[in-house]
């Protein structure tokens, strides 16, 4: 399994006035513990309590709090809401956002037996497919990966390779058309990069060690683009940072997520128009999302005038 793979985990929703809804989305491997997510939400509820009027300069205090990013990014999206809801506007004309266009998100495929892997690649009705790589046997996969078309692949590895594999993995990879490589290595070999990728067009997106803007200036020069997720970031406020100073550099820009819910990726899909690449089927992975607002047609991604105030959880997990 990679990094931060479970069958089941805990996610949690704060809400203001049962109506406008945030998730805390941790990862089991990353972390923080549901402890310290739990502590911070108390201490950011009780924030939001002291205001009679929630405003985008309130929503910009809340990114501002001491506490860590998951619970962070939950209660930005629980009050950036509760402003669209209350004014009546779309969540991202709230920050001077473009329109979301269509998006197109890739489907995972998770680490198995190389041959279970190719089967469900071969099976699934996702016309892009990010698979898990960085395991002892995954250079099975690429003869196999040769044979099939019709789909767009793209790579993961986790930081699972060594730099020596890494530099072989990434030109087999290229050979068969792949453009686009998650974490070949661990972050501390991230400045072997650009000779890992030696003259081929394959683009090194960063994920593991990017979490605020810092990060992102400190490994700029090593990578072709980033992998923003809301829950390493504390939220749409940083993340729209992150993403606007990588674009003046000419990076691509994927927006990414965790084993979420549409509430989740909610900010995501409302920063849709500064990304370049879209790794949001946390809901596709879920057994049931227990939301509704943010629409799923295979692996395209569409919102109506019902975004307005954000997803929203099924009234029976409210009463639960």
């Amino acid at each position: 399994m990679s990094s931060g793979s479970a069958e089941f985990k805990n996610n949690y929703f704060v809400g203001i006035n049962g109506l406008y809804f945030g998730e805390a989305a941790c990862s089991v491997f990353y972390g923080p513990k549901e402890s310290e997510i739990l502590a911070d939400l108390e201490k950011g509820c009780q924030y939001i309590d002291t205001v009679k009027n929630i405003s985008l300069a309130f929503i910009r205090e809340i990114g501002e709090l001491d506490i860590n990013p998951v619970s962070k990014s939950a209660l930005v999206t629980a009050a950036l809401h509760y402003v669209s809801g209350v004014e009546r506007r779309f969540p991202w004309d709230i920050f001077n956002l473009d329109e979301p266009p269509l998006i197109h998100t890739l489907y995972t495929v998770s680490i198995d037996e190389p041959e279970l892997m190719i089967k469900e690649i071969r099976d699934s009705n996702y016309p892009i497919i990010k698979i898990k790589m960085g395991f002892d046997e995954d250079e099975l996969l690429i003869p196999e990966l040769k044979k099939i078309s019709g789909k767009i692949f793209r790579i993961d590895a986790n930081g699972g390779w060594s730099p020596e594999k890494a530099e072989r993995m990434i030109f087999l990879l290229s050979k068969i058309g792949i453009v686009l490589i998650e974490q070949p290595t661990k972050i501390d070999a991230i400045d072997n990069w650009p000779h890992l990728k030696g003259k081929s067009n394959t683009e090194l997106i960063i994920d593991e060690g990017l979490n605020f803007t810092e990060d992102y200036f400190r490994y700029a020069d090593y990578i072709d683009g980033i992998n923003i997720k809301m829950s390493k970031a504390g939220g749409i406020i940083e993340a729209v940072k992150i993403a606007k100073a990588a674009h003046k550099d000419s990076k691509k820009v994927m927006l990414g997520c965790m084993l979420e819910s549409s509430i989740g990726i909610a900010p995501a899909v409302y920063m849709a128009s500064l990304g370049d690449y879209y790794d949001l089927d946390g809901p596709l992975l879920l057994e049931k999302d227990f939301t509704q607002g943010i629409n799923f047609s295979i692996e395209k991604i569409f919102v109506t005038e019902d975004i307005i105030g954000g997803p929203k959880l099924n009234r029976e997990m409210i009463n639960e």
